[in-house]
């Protein structure tokens, strides 16, 4: 006769991997290291610069779960950040 059985078995996590599918609706606000706001988005598509395939429409993050940094951020450059602040201006 066969039966089901379950086990708990340890596994070490290490990823918590988010996407988060948010249609025209992103926010951000970029800020000073004296925090004061430098730009800030309402309602709009997902910059460029954020990491994954995103199409505009989706924030994907990759969260280390034992330090709670992002795994799969790249740092934007300065253009890319200038090209944000301005596609938000036209």
């Amino acid at each position: 006769m066969e039966i089901d059985k379950l086990e708990t078995v340890k596994v070490n996590a290490k990823t918590l991997s988010i996407c988060c599918k948010v249609s025209d609706r992103f926010t951000a606000s970029l800020m000073s290291a004296a925090g004061t706001v430098i730009h800030s988005q309402d309602d709009g598509y997902v910059p460029d610069f954020m990491p994954g395939q995103h199409y505009g429409d989706y924030i994907i993050l990759d969260i280390d779960i034992d330090t709670g940094m992002v795994t799969n951020w790249k740092k934007p450059t300065p253009e890319q950040i200038q090209e944000w602040i301005k596609g938000a201006d036209e």
